[in-house]
């Protein structure tokens, strides 16, 4: 027995009338008098009794109907009430969709599902958008007023932003599709033809700082746009837009400009406007490339101009101070304008690199720059300053190719401020050794060592010497000596001059108590590297005391038993070189205020026909009175040939050496591969010349350390 119950399609009709009497009142305002609980209960019923279909279908055709009386409502809205209008009907509609949809529940919930068909919300929000949105006579009319009401924006006016918020809220509750098409697209265009045609003006009449802060004023503009009434993914692509239209179409025009363009930028420090056109182009393809090669060319450029000024180059330490000054101003820039970008900075290091091995005298220049620094003559500065001053001294350093050559130099000149006793402070000079191992290596600094340990024993062989000797010295002249060690000191060509007979019989008591306390050691007198002070009475009887070199000194001490001496006669007498000997002369009797001898004829230079004769009008208001020898501060070029000789001399062991090692582990190598990677091994110390190493080769070859493969005559084997 099966009981079936059947329901009269009567009922449902008049159920359904409930339902869309209930409808019509939520659209017309007169929800208040309704009994939702009745209204959920009667769809409930239909449902269960399987007039899903009817209650469905009936919802669709009446909320459409309703919604054409909605958009003739919006379309006869005027002027600006138009965006108003379609509001207030979206709020309402809104309202409206979140009642039925309590009504119509259980449909939602079990009918819906079960035949595949759209949620109750979001059917009304479809329904808004094909007779609303998409009607033939509002459509268009949205586009273009939300693009005229930033256009507005754009050029100044204020507009209603909650409006227009709600209005893109709308279009975004509808859909990413809605928004995109009916809105985002055309926005994209119509900013792009804006942007396009207002980057033209600018260029045309801004010079290159104004132009970049007029578009960070409307790059800025548009993401404020964006928060407060557009799609946050929006922002990507409007900025985008900007970026492409007002920076990205127009770099290399900005960054050439005339007078005010990137160089000039640089060469005034505007580090605002420096960080705007930073800040700016890392947002574009290549446009932190541009700036970063523009600015390399710029500074290899000043950078040329500066290593072959010849004036410059005629102060070593003025040269090296513009570099210093050079590499302050453009680190300056990188850390404040350019985010300390390491891009640039390793731009900056190549071009350095670049010009300052373009003059050869570099590495001289710069042990002079330090020689100037840590001698005594630098008065007031903390030992903090000296530490900055080395710090920029080792960074330039780095930059040298040729490090061996400053070596050379370093060693000479470390050597007179310690014997001359010229020095900042030993702390100093052990503090750039320290540098320069860190730097270099153990092999570098290792005979540096050996130079202050000399200085200590010395003193301490003195003090025995005076010790042995003091009761017999007397009165008489005070002997310093300073024993250096051959190897450890740069060496110095052994030039003897006649010293005076009472030093002469000093220096042997000192030779004979050396060798007697020291066994097989040889002891050769290095003159042009000694200092005397003279106790001297001139004319009216004023008394002073002198510091001379040894040379000055046995030149003056001549004059204790002749008025009047000839230029020969000095020659003769002293057996000083002639090159020295002028200098020497020069200072004694050219310089204003140090002048203790005067000459005939009066001339800034020494001639071998001048005569000399002391300076009885000689006063000075001090004491004591350094004379200083007229020093040639750089190499002669003949001193500069000779120091490149024993440059090149000390670097063929060590190509040898590298190759020596390379062959040691890769057995067989052909001749390219060897020439790659010694000057690759050597590198950090000097760089290496290909002809060079392969005289080094063939060297080898002939002390058959390596031999030529007899079958392919490039290829060089090791030889055990």
């Amino acid at each position: 027995f099966k009981h079936k119950v059947v329901v009269d399609p009567k009922y449902a009709d008049k159920t359904w009338k409930i339902v869309e009497h209930a409808i019509h009142e939520i659209y017309n305002h007169n929800a208040s008098g309704l009994s939702f609980e009745e209204l959920y209960r009667n769809a409930y019923n239909m449902v269960l009794h399987k007039f899903g279909e009817k209650l469905y279908s009936g919802l669709v055709s009446t909320i459409t109907f309703h919604l054409q009386e909605i958009s003739k409502s919006i379309e006869s809205a005027q002027g600006g009430l138009f965006l108003e209008e379609l509001n207030r009907q979206w709020a309402d509609h809104n309202k409206a969709l979140q009642m039925i949809r309590d009504i119509l529940m259980y449909m939602d919930r079990t009918f819906v599902p079960s035949t595949h068909k759209t949620h109750v919300y979001e059917l009304g929000l479809n329904l808004w958008r094909d007779n609303i949105i998409h009607s033939s006579k509002i459509q268009m009319r949205l586009m273009s007023t939300l693009l005229e009401l930033i256009l507005k924006e754009r050029n100044g006016e204020v507009i209603n932003r909650g409006l227009m918020r709600n209005i893109l809220k709308m279009l975004m509750d509808l859909g990413p599709s809605v928004y995109q098409e009916d809105f985002e697209k055309p926005f994209l265009e119509v900013s792009s033809e804006f942007y396009r045609a207002e980057s033209q003006r600018f260029i045309e009449c801004c010079d290159c700082g104004d132009y970049l802060m007029k578009a960070e004023k409307r790059l800025n503009e548009e993401i404020e746009r964006v928060s407060h009434y557009l799609d946050p993914k929006t922002e990507a692509k409007i900025t985008n837009v900007v970026e492409k239209e007002m920076i990205e179409n127009h770099m290399l025009r900005l960054v050439h400009m005339e007078n005010s363009g990137l160089v000039i930028m640089l060469l005034d420090d505007k580090y605002e406007d420096l960080k705007r056109i930073y800040n700016l182009f890392r947002r574009v393809p290549n446009g932190l490339a541009t700036i970063r090669d523009v600015m390399t060319s710029h500074i290899r450029e000043i950078g040329k101009q500066l290593v072959t000024d010849p004036e410059k180059l005629k102060d070593p330490v003025e040269f090296v101070q513009c570099l210093l000054n050079e590499k302050d101003k453009y680190d300056n820039i990188i850390i404040l304008a350019f985010n300390n970008d390491k891009t640039f900075q390793n731009a900056l290091n190549s071009s350095f690199e670049f010009f300052i091995n373009l003059n050869p005298r570099s590495p001289e220049f710069i042990s002079l720059f330090v020689d100037e620094k840590l001698r005594k003559g630098l008065k007031g500065v903390s030992e903090e300053d000296i530490e900055v001053i080395l710090d920029k001294v080792m960074m330039l350093f780095r930059y040298l190719q040729e490090k061996d050559v400053f070596e050379k130099y370093y060693k000479q000149h470390l050597a007179k401020r310690l014997l001359s006793g010229k020095t900042v402070s030993d702390d100093a000079e052990r503090s750039l050794i320290v540098k320069l191992k860190t730097e270099c290596g153990y092999q570098f600094t290792s005979k540096l060592e050996g130079v202050f340990t000399d200085m200590k024993t010395s003193q301490d062989t003195m003090q025995g010497f005076h010790t042995a000797y003091g009761a017999e010295l007397g009165d008489g002249p005070s002997l310093v000596v300073q024993v250096l060690t051959t190897g450890s000191w740069p060496t110095q060509p052994g030039v003897t001059c006649n010293l005076p007979a009472e030093l002469s019989a000093l220096c042997e008591k000192f030779r004979s108590y050396y060798l007697g306390t020291h066994t097989g050691r040889r002891l050769s007198w290095q003159t042009n590297m000694g200092t005397a002070d003279l106790k001297a009475t001139f004319g009216k009887g004023q008394k002073h005391e002198l510091n001379v070199s040894t040379y000055q000194m046995c030149v003056l001490m001549l004059f204790n038993n002749a008025d009047r001496l000839m230029y020969k006669e000095i020659e003769q007498a002293t057996e000083i070189p002639s090159s020295d000997l002028k200098r020497c002369l020069q200072s004694l009797a050219c310089v204003k205020g140090k002048n203790v001898l005067r000459k005939e004829p009066m001339s800034k230079d020494i001639g071998e026909e001048d005569a000399f004769f002391v300076n009885d009008k000689f006063t000075s208001k001090f004491y004591k009175v350094k004379i200083g020898t007229v020093v040639a501060q750089k190499e002669s070029e003949p001193e500069k040939q000779e120091t490149r000789q024993r440059v090149e001399e000390d670097r063929k062991p060590q190509i040898e050496a590298a190759i020596v090692r390379i062959m040691k582990s890769r057995k067989v190598l052909d001749h390219n591969n060897i020439i790659a990677e010694v000057t690759k091994q050597l590198q950090s110390r000097f760089l290496a010349n290909p002809g060079e190493i392969k005289k080094r080769i063939e060297s080898l070859i002939e002390r058959e350390f390596l031999e030529r493969d007899s079958a392919d005559r490039r290829l060089y084997r090791y030889l055990a």
